[in-house]
C-alpha cells in the first residue's frame, strides 16, 4: 500500500483492492468497515480504512462468509483452519499443474530437438493448463436453423432474455452442444428423490449442510428451494451446469449470498451458466471481466454476447430484463410475444 495515502474515493479504493465498489459498501453495512466521510456526507477511505479493507479482501478471498470474516476480525479464528486448509490444497494442485506443464514443456523441446514437429494442438497443451471450452450450434426455432458460436466459456456466464425470447430452448440447446453439460430445469423444485439421495449418501449430506451454513451466515434465507439448488450444485458430475431461472424460489436475499458464494467458492468443481432475469443474480454491477452475459432479444434475433457498459451491445437490454416488475411494466406490449417460449 502506498504509504502517502491519505484518503480515496469509492471508486479509487475499490480499484487498488480489486474489488467492487458494491463490495465495499455490503463490508460497511455488516460493521466491518467504517469508512470517513467529508463534510458533505462522500464515502472515503483513508489509510487505516483501506489496511482493514484489504484484511476483509484476503481474507473472502479464503472463502470465508462475512460472518466467519468479522469472527477472525475479531480474534475467534476457529473458522480459519478449514479455509486455510482448503486454500493450501488448492495452491497444491496448482503447483501440481505447474510441474506437470513444466514437464511438457521439455518434452516438445526434445522432441523439437530430434526434429519432430508437434501439432500445434499439442503446443496449445502444453502452454495453458486448460484450452477455452469453445461451442457452435444449430439454433432451435424460433431463430430457424440459424448458427450460433460462441469461443470461451467462462467458469461463470449468465442468459438472459424478456418473456418469450426463447432464453430456455437457447440454454437447453447450449447444454446438448457443450461437453459434458447438465441442463438443470425447474422440475428441481419437484424431485421427490431428494430426502432419499441425502438419506443415502451422508457424504453429499454433510457437503450440502456445510454449503448452506456458509450461505446463511451470509444472510440467506433456508428454504426449500436454496436445499435444492445446493444439492445440484454439490451432486453435480458434470464439467458445466446450465441452471433455468436459478432464483426460483429463492428470496432476494438469499440470492444475494448465492451469487457472493459462487464467486468466492462456488465455480472451481465446474463451469456454471445460470438462466436469470434477476438483478441480485445477474448484477451488473458485480459483474467481473472473466464473466459472460448472453442476451436472448425480444426481437428473436440472434442470442448475442453482451458488451456489460453503459452505451455497450445490449446493455440497455439486459438492465430492461433484470429490472423490477415495475420498470418492466413499462415496456409492456412494445413487442408482440409469441406464445410458449420461455
Amino acid at each position: 500500500m502506498n504509504p502517502t495515502l491519505r484518503s480515496l474515493t469509492p471508486a479509487q479504493a475499490s480499484v487498488t483492492l480489486g474489488v467492487s465498489a458494491k463490495a465495499l459498501r455490503l463490508y460497511e453495512e455488516h460493521g466491518l468497515l467504517v469508512p470517513d466521510r467529508t463534510r458533505t456526507g462522500w464515502r472515503v477511505y483513508d489509510v487505516a480504512a483501506m489496511t482493514r479493507a484489504s484484511e476483509i479482501v484476503a481474507l473472502r478471498s479464503l472463502g470465508l462468509s462475512l460472518a466467519q470474516v468479522a469472527r477472525v476480525l475479531d480474534g475467534k479464528p476457529h473458522d480459519l483452519d478449514a479455509s486455510l486448509a482448503a486454500h493450501e490444497a488448492r495452491l497444491s494442485e496448482q503447483r501440481q499443474r505447474t510441474a506437470e506443464a513444466l514437464e511438457r514443456l521439455r518434452t516438445l523441446r526434445v522432441d523439437l530437438a530430434e526434429g519432430r514437429v508437434p501439432e500445434p494442438t499439442t503446443i496449445a497443451r502444453a502452454v495453458v493448463q486448460s484450452l477455452p471450452v469453445t461451442v457452435g450450434f444449430t439454433l432451435p426455432w424460433p431463430w430457424d436453423g440459424e448458427w450460433f458460436a460462441l469461443l470461451h466459456v467462462p467458469r461463470l456466464a449468465f442468459i438472459t432474455g424478456p418473456l418469450g425470447s426463447g432464453k430456455t430452448r437457447f440454454a437447453q440447446s447450449l447444454a446438448s452442444a457443450l461437453p459434458d453439460a447438465v441442463f438443470l430445469g425447474l422440475d428441481r423444485l419437484s424431485d421427490p428423490t431428494l430426502s432419499q439421495r441425502l438419506a443415502d449418501d451422508p457424504t453429499l449430506a454433510e457437503q450440502v449442510e456445510r454449503r448452506l451454513t456458509w450461505l446463511i451466515e451470509e444472510g440467506a434465507e433456508r428454504s426449500d428451494g436454496l436445499i435444492r439448488l445446493v444439492v445440484a450444485l454439490e451432486a453435480a458430475t458434470s464439467t458445466i451446469l446450465v441452471i433455468d431461472m436459478v432464483e426460483e424460489g429463492l428470496s432476494a436475499a438469499t440470492q444475494t449470498a448465492l451469487m457472493a458464494h459462487l464467486r468466492l467458492r462456488g465455480t472451481s468443481k465446474r463451469a456454471l451458466i445460470l438462466m436469470t432475469r434477476s438483478s441480485a443474480i445477474l448484477d451488473l454491477d458485480a459483474l467481473e471481466p472473466t464473466e459472460t452475459v448472453i442476451l436472448c432479444p425480444a426481437n428473436h434475433s440472434m442470442p448475442l454476447r453482451v458488451v456489460p457498459y453503459p452505451g455497450g451491445q445490449g446493455y440497455e437490454a439486459v438492465v430492461t430484463c433484470v429490472a423490477s416488475p415495475k420498470v418492466r411494466a413499462r415496456t409492456a406490449g412494445v413487442v408482440a410475444i409469441r406464445p410458449g417460449i420461455g
